[in-house]
């Protein structure tokens, strides 16, 4: 982590227990409210006992396929252990803060896919620094089918990171995520051409990267950047820097001191294109 990184939290992200007993809270007033989503409600978290257990069932049940039963994919999760259980809190609170279509915490835990995402990414990630290789490419490539998010498993992912919307997600071998990144649908961190080698972009803490940004090659988005929707970054952006356009260019400078957090897509006023 960064240094400085605990800085761009917006409140503090609830610990795993609490998180879950508002979870918990939530679904029981929806299954009183719905008794249509009752049953749902009871598998996917009511009859459970803790954040961990329920996440690894659902995140199963978005992946199970023929081949692939939902009980050897919840294995899966659950032996990623207590970290990825403490990630996915500082995600869901991610997704609870930024989305103001978002009314509470079961919501995004339930149908958020940039989450779903998100969390299996992590769970492949740890698969592919163990040399468990071809059963990361597999969640990999289920995660592309499944969620439209394409997220190679050799990507470090820092926490309270936020993908919204998800769809057209596509994130390349050797770049990088920082810390409380937002990330809007259709963004690409690509590289430039078929070379090999360290190639993809580098993502650093509090960074927005706005809907359908393409963002290629070896170079640095810097900290607390903004990059606008639609731009076309080829070059190192500078920390605090908004740029927008094709090509990207400066445009302007931290108008939010976070904008990951702020998550404000507009530009200064007299921006070309």
């Amino acid at each position: 982590m960064e240094a400085g990184a605990a800085d761009l939290a917006l409140g503090a992200t609830p610990q795993p227990d609490a998180l879950w007993a508002m979870l918990r809270a939530e679904a029981e007033a929806a299954a009183e409210a719905e008794p249509a989503l009752r049953g749902m409600l009871e598998m996917a978290v009511l009859r459970h006992d803790t954040l961990g257990a329920a996440l690894s069932a659902l995140l199963a049940r978005k992946l199970t396929e023929a081949l692939m039963p939902a009980e050897r994919l919840e294995d899966l999760a659950r032996a990623a252990g207590p970290d990825l259980v403490t990630l996915a809190a500082a995600d869901l609170s991610a997704n609870r803060r930024r989305d103001p279509a978002a009314r509470g915490w079961l919501a995004p835990f339930l149908y958020y896919k940039g989450f779903h995402a998100l969390t299996w990414h992590r769970v492949a990630h740890g698969l592919w620094k163990d040399g468990r290789i071809d059963l990361a490419l597999y969640l990999q490539s289920r995660c592309s089918l499944v969620f439209g998010v394409d997220i190679h498993p050799a990507v470090p992912v820092g926490r309270g990171v936020f993908i919204d919307h998800a769809t057209g997600v596509v994130v390349g071998e050797t770049a990088v995520i920082g810390n409380d990144v937002s990330i809007l649908q259709e963004v690409t961190l690509g590289g430039t051409g078929k070379q090999r080698g360290d190639r993809h972009p580098k993502v650093r803490d509090g960074v927005l990267l706005s809907a359908g940004a393409k963002v290629l090659g070896n170079i640095e988005i810097g900290r607390g950047a903004k990059v606008g929707a639609g731009s076309v970054v080829l070059a190192d952006v500078p920390p605090c820097a908004t740029v927008a356009g094709v090509p990207a260019r400066v445009v302007g400078w931290c108008r939010d001191a976070v904008p990951a957090l702020a998550m404000d897509q507009s530009l200064p006023p007299g921006t070309g294109g």
